[in-house]
């Protein structure tokens, strides 16, 4: 089975800001050396990340002090972009700055009017936010929140009221940008309280973070982060706050909750004789399941999509695996989540031949079962029987077991009620 997958609960019922999630990282257990590298490697006018400790309306939280030159370049989204693009950052921190910049440029284009290519990003383009957007990307990759199978929920967002001013003057709160980028994705808002409490950027990184939105999902907490807003009002504490930890399953379900990576290649010039092979070198290297479906590729050759589940820390074994059994070139990997039933395994014998029996269970009673094939065929061949026969015969024998199993618990029950019925209404 997988390990446990890394969860994030963020609550911004207080709003959000790139600071202020940035303080919350850091706050969480986020190396301060990682953010500053990953800033410094923009290659943008000198910048400085202060983080220190102060209390929003009676808490302790973290203020993460950006430090910059008061004058600075005016930027548009191509330029940043441009900046993102052309630094050493690793893979996850440059894409997800990309896609916070590309939502940010894109909603000021559509509220302004303008195309995207060519808006000017104003206090988006401005150091302080360029190194909010750089610095919470290598926060959360160095928590392991930008794996892709990493899972993130959003409360509810506040937003604030009344007006704000800007570089295209006084704006009413929410500002548009700030509606535009949370329409349609599932984000639950309120007002919240007095003045603007949730940015454009802090919007659009809670936007590109989140993969759900509500309450505290099951999770084993392992550390809370909180980040400070830079007002300290005094009907509410001015803070976001960060619960990291392991994602659990819902309690109470009645299968096992997996997460896999999905590994597929298409290949158009393999030996079809060789598939079976494949298959059973990638359930050999740990896949809990491997198959294999036609399909016509370009220019109507025939060609085969392979596709293997596999566990994390099997990935690399049975990539391996495809690589050197397969001629594929390249493998793509998805996260995926699995419900699978608790199982077990049975011998019954049909007419003295032992046959080996898969069973589902659910609810602790056998919803499905399935004979070992290979055991079925022996006994067919020494039995002189089909080996549809002795593959019915076993599932059902494995059946009426399973009702007799539960039969015998149930009249096990009844006794025990029956000679201790205190007892037995205490359980209840």
């Amino acid at each position: 089975m997988a390990q446990r997958r890394r969860c994030a609960w963020i609550d911004a019922s207080a709003g959000a800001s790139g600071d202020m999630l940035l303080g919350a990282l850091l706050d969480a257990g986020a190396p301060l050396e990682a953010v500053a590298a990953a800033i410094a490697a923009l290659g943008v006018e000198p910048i400085e990340i202060r983080p220190h400790q102060v209390r929003r309306h009676g808490l302790r939280a973290t203020k993460a002090e950006v430090l910059v030159q008061d004058a600075a370049a005016s930027r548009t989204l191509g330029d940043v972009l441009g900046l993102v693009a052309g630094a050493n950052l690793g893979s996850a921190v440059a894409a997800f700055a990309r896609d916070v910049f590309l939502m940010l440029g894109t909603a000021e284009a559509a509220v302004h009017g303008e195309g995207p290519a060519h808006v000017h990003l104003h206090e988006v383009g401005a150091l302080d936010s360029l190194a909010d957007v750089v610095g919470c990307a290598a926060a959360l990759d160095a928590l392991g929140l930008l794996e892709p199978r990493a899972r993130v929920v959003v409360g509810s967002v506040a937003l604030g009221s009344g007006s704000v001013e800007t570089a295209h003057g006084p704006l009413p709160v929410p500002v548009p940008a700030v509606l535009a980028i949370l329409a349609g994705r599932g984000a639950a808002v309120a007002a919240g309280g007095d003045g603007e409490l949730c940015t454009p950027t802090g919007a659009a990184l809670l936007a590109t973070l989140a993969n759900e939105w509500g309450a505290l999902p099951p999770m084993r907490i392992e550390s809370v982060g909180v980040g400070a807003g830079s007002a300290d009002p005094t009907g509410r504490a001015n803070v976001l706050r960060v619960v990291l930890g392991a994602a659990l399953a819902p309690a109470g379900v009645p299968w096992r909750c997996d997460d896999l990576i999905e590994l597929e290649a298409t290949v158009d010039d393999l030996d079809p004789r060789l598939w079976p092979a494949v298959l059973d070198a990638l359930v050999a290297a740990g896949a809990v399941d491997a198959w294999l479906a036609p399909v016509v590729m370009r220019k109507g050759r025939p060609g085969h999509v392979v596709t293997a589940l596999v566990a994390e820390e099997a990935v690399d074994a049975a990539t391996r695996a495809l690589f050197t059994q397969s001629t594929t070139l390249g493998v793509r990997l998805r996260p995926v989540a699995r419900r699978a039933l608790p199982r077990d395994e049975v011998v019954v014998s049909v007419e003295g031949c032992d046959v080996r029996v898969k069973r589902g269970l659910l609810d602790g009673r056998p919803v499905t079962v399935q004979a070992e094939y290979a055991d079925a065929a022996a006994a067919a061949d020494r039995l002189g029987l089909p080996v549809r026969a002795v593959l019915e015969r076993a599932a059902a024998l494995s059946r009426a077991a399973a009702e007799a199993e539960c039969g015998a618990a149930g009249g096990a029950s009844r006794a025990a009620a029956e000679a201790d019925p205190e007892a037995a209404g205490r359980d209840e």
